[in-house]
């Protein structure tokens, strides 16, 4: 994680499809951006204490911009909106954080699975993947034509193969056709509504472990706490318990006591909060993590994860 914090401004804006606009962002002194690679995300700090996150969906070589594609949401609570109506040609928005859990790993084929504004951190991965000499398919899921961005780019995506799935006109992915059978040296990449997420964890459960990384805008359904009860929190650096009741999450009970994490999705898809596990059983009802990441208990994500154990020891 990047503890990036400063302000960019808008140099370009164009209508990506029904519904999205595609945001160029610059730094206003003409200074370089920070680098990133395929499947990073940026915080934008919007006005009424409103994060939001945002994929990365440029060119990782061009450090001079950094580009988002933004869907407005009318039924969000606020972010997009804001974004449609004032981030204009000029303006200039602040920039918490660069993170990346939805890193571009190794392998000798890909399947890309997308559905709506999920095709953005998808898209520079489709180049890093030709780079790499890995072959890869995508199949890229919409309502209708007109809603799905950046097909011209696709249309020009280097070394694999696109398949377009506009709903009206041909209906839902053949997920099965896609996914039905494990194939060796390959890894799938999904992101894109819960649904569409939920469908493909469904067909890829006999494939090997770590074939699927998924990532998602919405917290998935975790279910009811492991622990029911209180529990500690033990700061290492200081040796300082605090207790965390069942109403109450780590973050707030860290927050009170004084202890600095940085948080921003409040529901566990974002990972800003990710703090290190010394000892202790996690309780983890995060949207990040992989089913071996979990169970190595190394990591946990503050402001929805808990305690599956009595005490937990924490690297703060």
């Amino acid at each position: 994680m990047d503890d990036i914090d400063l302000d960019v401004r808008v140099e370009r804006r164009v209508d990506g499809a029904d519904g999205i606009v595609v945001l160029d962002l610059v730094d206003p002194t003409g200074r370089d951006l920070p680098s990133w690679q395929a499947g990073a995300h940026i915080d934008l700090a919007l006005p009424g204490e409103l994060n939001r996150q945002y994929s990365l969906c440029g060119d990782v070589d061009d450090l001079g911009t950094w580009r988002i594609a933004v869907l407005r949401e009318p039924d969000g609570r606020g972010g997009s909106a804001y974004i449609h109506d004032h981030l204009v040609p000029g303006a200039v928005v602040h920039v918490q954080g660069l993170r990346n859990h939805f890193m571009l790993r190794a392998s000798t084929h890909y399947v890309f699975v997308a559905g709506g504004i999920g095709i953005t951190p998808i898209l520079p991965m489709l180049r890093a993947a030709a780079l790499a000499g890995s072959s890869w398919e995508l199949h890229y899921g919409g309502r209708q034509l007109a809603s799905m961005a950046f097909r011209d780019e696709l249309a020009q995506a280097p070394g694999g193969q696109v398949t377009l799935h506009p709903q009206d006109q041909v209906g839902l992915m053949d997920l099965d056709a896609i996914l039905g059978a494990p194939r060796a040296g390959t890894t799938i990449y999904c992101c894109g509504p819960e649904p569409l997420l939920n469908a493909v964890e469904e067909r890829v459960v006999g494939w090997p472990e770590g074939s699927l990384q998924v990532e998602r805008f919405a917290p998935k359904d975790v279910g009811e706490p492991v622990f029911d009860g209180s529990f500690e929190v033990e700061l290492a650096s200081s040796g300082e318990v605090l207790t965390v009741p069942p109403d109450r999450s780590v973050l707030e009970v860290l927050e009170d006591a004084g202890v600095p994490v940085l948080s921003s999705c409040q529901d566990g898809t974002c990972g800003t909060c990710e703090t290190p596990v010394l000892s202790g059983e996690v309780d983890h009802r995060d949207s990040l993590l992989t089913p071996a990441e979990q169970a190595a208990n190394t990591y946990m994500y503050v402001c929805v994860s808990r305690a599956a154990c009595p005490r937990l020891v924490l690297d703060l």
